[in-house]
């Protein structure tokens, strides 16, 4: 929910659960790297993606 921003980051944990999981997405192994190609006519893909964007800015723990 930190990494969320807008309306998104209000969502309830059962809401956030539900259009994490109910995302349109196909998982694509290619030789050792595995790709999330999230579709692009779902709501919140932008919101996801941002998301996950925010959390891969962040520094290193260790």
């Amino acid at each position: 929910m930190l990494a969320l921003a807008g309306p998104a980051r209000l969502w309830e944990p059962k809401r956030l659960r539900l259009r994490l999981f109910s995302i349109a997405a196909q998982l694509v192994t290619t030789g050792r790297r595995r790709i999330l190609r999230l579709a692009g006519h779902w709501p919140w893909t932008d919101l996801i993606t941002n998301g996950l964007a925010r959390l891969e800015a962040l520094p290193s723990p260790g």
